[in-house]
Formats: structure tokens, C-alpha cells, sequence
């Protein structure tokens, strides 16, 4: 069995102001997702990684890998318009067995600590399917200008990634919504959609996603 993964990185990040999507951009010297890539560059368990982005960027990355040697990087793609077609076209690059696991994570959780890495694999192994998430601490309302109502936060989790699947089951899960035309926020929700179990890992604060100029400046104290 070998465990790919697949990082997205097509988006145009509209949210930060810059000039270039922010998962190039650079703190401390280094661009954000190259400290994504050497989250699982560093880690055993992983036999290779798939970039998904813009053709614009292609010698981008292609720099970054030789920069920092990160020889597991082994195929650049073109990502595309959605997020999910982006994993589409670098899980269709993959020749892959049905029961290999693919580690799907965004390019911009660049902190993802390896003790998290390492048990969602492990319960990859076990169950086939898990996403990361952290359990809801805070109050939870609903409403727009005011309160409509409180939300029980009993059961509730926000998502994160890596979300980790066997290969048969993700791509059993696309090929069912090929027809549909149905825009999945991730790719848990296909996997869901299409009927097949998935097991929470627990994740970690640190695990945030950058999203804005304001997680962008709390990324930068951090690695500072």
C-alpha cells in the first residue's frame, strides 16, 4: 500500500490582498506552500506528492521543489476551476491501487503538526476513510443581523484537513457525481455523498487554515 497526497493549490486566494495567490507568498523567505510540501516531504509514511495549480505557476513550484529538494513532489498538474477538479485531475495522474491512500490537504495549512499527520494515516489504515476536525468550543448562534437562535455544539466539528481516503472509494465517490454536476466545499462531502463511512481524527488549533490578511500576519509571528 502507498499513501499519495494530493495538495490543491489553484486557487486565486481573493481574501488576501496581494499580487499573487497567497499560498506563494512569502514569510520569512520561504513561500507558504513550500512549508506545506515539507510537512509530508519529511514525514516516512509518505511515497509521493501531487501538486495541483495554475499552469502560470507550474516553474513556481518546479523552483521550489529543487530549491528545497523536495524530491517526493512527483507530478505537477493543472489544477482547475474548483477545487474538486483539481483533486480530480491529480487523482486521474495517479497510477494508483484501490486500497493506496490518498492525503488530500490544503496548500495553505502550512502548521499541520505530524503527531496529527501520523494518526490520521493510522486510522486511515483501519477505516478507509477519516477527516481531521476539531471538536466546536465555542458558542455557536445562528442569524444574520441578530440572533436567530443558539446551535447545540454537542456534536459538532469544524473540518480541517488532511482528509484521507482509499483510492477505490474516492474515486468510486467521483465518478458518481460526474453526472450531477454537484460542487462539493471538500471532498468528504463527495466521499458522504456517495455513501460510504468516515471516521473524525481529532486536529489541532494550530492546523489553521490561511485564509485572510489577518491569518496571513498570525502565520508570520508564529514562524518568526
Amino acid at each position: 500500500m502507498k499513501i499519495f497526497v494530493i495538495i490543491p493549490s489553484a486557487g486565486s486566494g481573493r481574501r488576501v490582498k496581494s499580487s499573487i495567490p497567497k499560498q506563494y507568498i512569502k514569510l520569512n523567505g520561504k513561500e507558504i506552500i513550500a512549508y506545506t510540501i515539507e510537512l509530508f516531504q519529511k514525514n516516512s509514511m509518505i511515497d509521493g506528492i501531487i501538486v495541483a495549480a495554475k499552469k502560470e505557476y507550474f516553474g513556481l513550484i518546479n523552483k521550489i521543489k529543487n530549491k528545497y529538494k523536495f524530491d517526493k513532489v512527483i507530478k505537477i498538474v493543472e489544477g482547475g476551476s474548483h477545487r474538486q477538479y483539481s483533486v480530480l485531475n491529480a487523482l486521474n495522474s495517479l497510477d494508483a491501487e484501490e486500497n493506496d491512500l490518498i492525503v488530500i490537504h490544503d496548500a495553505v495549512r502550512p502548521l499541520l503538526p505530524n503527531e496529527v499527520l501520523n494518526r490520521a494515516i493510522k486510522s486511515a489504515k483501519k477505516y478507509g476513510n477519516v477527516v481531521v476536525a476539531i471538536k466546536a468550543k465555542d458558542t455557536l448562534i445562528k442569524g444574520k443581523r441578530n440572533i436567530i437562535d443558539y446551535v447545540d455544539r454537542k456534536n459538532i466539528y469544524y473540518v480541517q484537513t488532511p482528509q484521507i481516503f482509499r483510492y477505490k472509494y474516492l474515486k468510486k465517490s467521483f465518478d458518481n457525481i460526474k453526472k450531477e454536476k454537484f460542487l462539493g466545499t471538500d471532498e468528504s462531502v463527495i466521499v458522504k455523498r456517495a455513501g460510504f463511512n468516515i471516521k473524525i481524527v481529532e486536529g489541532a488549533s494550530l492546523n489553521f487554515k490561511v485564509t485572510d490578511n489577518t491569518d496571513v500576519d498570525l502565520l508570520r509571528k508564529i514562524l518568526k
